[in-house]
C-alpha cells in the first residue's frame, strides 16, 4: 500500500478550501490535518471549527494529527467536525490506552505518533490495539524541516514488531520531510502512508507532485 496524505499546513491558509479541493483532484489519497496547540509543540494552528468549515469541500478522509496536550478534552469535538482518523502522540498522553479506546469508542480508526527521539519502546505495550502508527521524521511544529535519516531504522524496527506480534495490517504513516527523494526511502523501509506538504503545495500543479511521491509503477 502506498497513500499519500497531503498536510494542509503547507497550504494557504487564506485559500484552504480551494487547495483542498485541488489536491483532492490531483489525487490524494488523505488529506492530512496537523492540530497544534502552542504547548506540546511551539505553533498553533486549527481548532474543531475549521474543520468542520473545510468538510463540505472534499469527500477525501480527513486524518487528523493532534499535536496537543491532553488531546482526550478534544477527541469528541474533532470527530464531530468531521475526522475520519485521530492520531495522538504517545508523549502527549499520560493515559495513552484510555486515549486511544476513547477513538475508537467513537467509532474511528485510532493512530500513535512517536516524535524522533522517542524510542518504540514507548508504544510496543499499545501496538494490538492501534490501527495506525505515525513515526515523525522531523521534530514536529513546523513545516519545511529536513528528513532524519534515523528515522529509517525506527522504521524497519516497526515493521518487524509488527509482523512479529500479527499486526502487519497496522498502517505505518511517516511525516516529515517528505519529497521525492525521501519517498523511496521510507517505502522501503516499511512505511504505508506518506504525509507531505511543502513537496505537494509549494507546486503548482499538485497532480504532477503527488505522482512523484507514489512508486514509479503507480504514476
Amino acid at each position: 500500500m502506498s497513500l499519500i496524505a497531503p498536510s494542509i499546513l503547507s497550504a494557504d491558509f487564506a485559500r484552504l478550501a480551494e487547495d483542498i479541493a485541488d489536491v483532492d483532484r490531483g489525487g490524494a489519497d488523505w488529506i492530512h490535518i496537523d492540530i497544534m496547540d502552542g504547548h506540546f509543540v511551539p505553533n498553533l494552528t486549527f481548532g474543531p471549527p475549521v474543520v468542520q468549515a473545510v468538510r463540505p469541500h472534499t469527500r477525501l478522509p480527513f486524518d487528523v494529527h493532534l499535536m496537543i496536550e491532553q488531546p482526550e478534552r478534544l477527541i469528541e469535538a474533532f470527530a464531530k467536525a468531521g475526522a475520519d482518523r485521530i492520531t495522538v502522540h504517545a508523549e502527549a498522553c499520560v493515559h495513552l490506552h484510555r486515549v486511544i479506546h476513547m477513538i475508537k469508542d467513537l467509532g474511528l480508526p485510532a493512530g500513535v505518533a512517536l516524535n524522533p527521539a522517542t524510542p518504540l519502546q514507548a508504544i510496543e505495550y499499545i501496538l494490538p490495539d492501534v490501527d495506525l502508527v505515525l513515526i515523525m521524521t522531523v521534530n514536529p511544529g513546523f513545516g519545511g524541516q529536513a528528513f532524519i535519516p534515523s528515522s529509517l531504522v525506527k522504521l524497519r524496527q516497526l515493521r518487524q514488531q509488527l509482523q512479529e506480534i500479527g499486526k502487519a495490517d497496522t498502517l505505518v504513516q511517516v511525516d516529515g520531510g517528505i519529497n521525492s527523494e525521501t519517498a523511496g526511502l521510507v517505502r522501503a523501509a516499511g512505511a504505508d502512508v506518506l504525509v507531505a506538504g511543502n513537496a505537494v503545495f509549494s507546486e503548482q500543479d499538485r497532480a504532477a507532485a503527488i505522482a512523484a511521491l507514489r512508486p514509479e509503477g503507480m504514476r
